[in-house]
């Protein structure tokens, strides 16, 4: 079966980790999101992947290529401006074979959710039972169909959600023509199964058992834990005597870990990077190739990534990371409030009791910067020297004092 893969859109709540890549580009354990995902749709049985892609396209096409690497067909749809997801479908009419998967790109699915859901007679959506439903696509169904769906809609009448997984047929392009645009000036694809439904079309389900969504940058750190596998955890660089590894620990070709470091695993570390000496390393922890962890650091649940340089003296916690970032000496980055509550991302709350910072790539940090817990550090901004850096910055500041 092909297997098509909404990927077009940014990801505007991930910033400022977008402002250089999609979000379905943004790393778990060392590779994005859409690898894992592109991985698991393999193993459920797909061997062609269909990725309509607008935003940063180079990003994808530059990684992914043809998809012989992962033993599938990879073909691109390109879908320039963010006109909806039913808009998006309607672009790969006449790509597809009679009966195709359509996931969103920022999830990741269970392969067996996958195979469940491709086995039903008809189109279908995969659902999963939430504890709060507010914001998200819920449906009302009746036996083994559904019978309403209601759009992110705030007074959601069930706890059914959509998870964004869907088996079509040929008749959805029907659907999707002369669709009306929803409240948000976009073409959706719940408008499309409505119309389908309104037409007598039995649209099915399966109850998925697991479902991971990124909305938010901090949706990034428990990736690492879930989508960590053995088969991700190989040394194939340089331990020194003296160093101590404990736990599951990946560690690139080219990749050198000097004595006295000490690492707790699972840990993901990726080519060319150094580390050490007499640094910490502590679990959940990923980091990009060609990093440099210098002595005397601690880095605990965090995704640090490629060409970020921490040298020395610096703490860092539950905190993400972009590429190409310099740490001066004794940059400290707390992650957790004095009153133990939440911590809150401007009005947002995290539901996280503990977070660091959200930083962009290019930041750089004078020496005995510090930078407090739910910061958000716009991409190419410079933290002066002794500077506390508190809030939201939007990219290019310069935080002097």
């Amino acid at each position: 079966m092909d297997a098509v893969i909404l990927a077009a859109g940014e990801g505007s709540r991930m910033r400022p980790l977008t402002s250089s890549r999609p979000k379905v580009m943004l790393p778990v354990a060392n590779r994005p999101i859409m690898e894992h995902l592109l991985a698991n749709l393999k193993q459920a049985g797909c061997s062609r992947i269909i990725m309509i892609i607008g935003y940063r396209p180079e990003r994808v096409e530059a990684h992914f290529g043809d998809g012989k690497k992962w033993g599938v067909a990879v073909d691109y749809c390109y879908q320039p401006e963010p006109a909806g997801t039913a808009d998006a479908i309607a672009r790969v009419k006449g790509m597809v074979r009679e009966r195709f998967l359509v996931v969103n790109g920022d999830s990741v699915f269970h392969p067996d959710d996958l195979r469940n859901l491709m086995r039903l007679a008809g189109p279908g959506l995969g659902l999963i039972e939430v504890a709060d439903a507010t914001g998200l696509g819920v449906v009302t169904v009746d036996g083994d169909r559904i019978t309403h769906i209601y759009e992110k809609t705030s007074r959601p009448p069930t706890r059914l959600a959509s998870v964004g997984a869907y088996l079509f047929n040929q008749e959805v392009f029907d659907a999707v023509e002369n669709l009306a645009a929803s409240e948000r000036g976009e073409y959706e694809l719940p408008g499309a199964l409505e119309k389908m439904i309104e037409k007598g079309c039995i649209i099915g389900w399966h109850r998925f058992e697991s479902w991971m969504t990124f909305t938010y940058p901090w949706d990034l750190l428990p990736g690492g834990e879930a989508l960590a596998g053995p088969e991700d955890f190989k040394v194939s660089g340089t331990v020194e005597r003296g160093a101590v590894i404990k736990g599951d620990l990946s560690l690139g070709e080219g990749s050198t870990v000097r004595s006295g470091s000490y690492i707790v695993g699972p840990v993901v570390i990726g080519k060319d990077c150094d580390l050490g000496p007499n640094c910490c390393i502590r679990p959940f922890t990923s980091i990009g190739d060609k990093c440099h962890i210098g002595a005397s650091v601690e880095i605990k649940n965090s995704i640090v990534m490629p060409g970020t340089r921490i040298p020395h003296l610096t703490y860092v916690g539950d905190s993400v990371i972009g590429e190409g970032c310099n740490f001066g000496a004794g940059t400290q980055v707390a992650n957790l409030r004095f009153d133990d509550r939440d911590i809150r991302i401007g009005s947002k709350d995290t539901g996280r009791r503990k977070l660091g910072a959200i930083i962009g790539d290019g930041v750089r940090t004078g020496i005995n910067a510090s930078i407090n817990a739910g910061s958000v550090i716009g991409a190419g901004s410079v933290i002066g020297p002794g500077v506390l850096a508190s809030g939201v910055y939007e990219p290019g500041s310069r935080i002097l004092r």
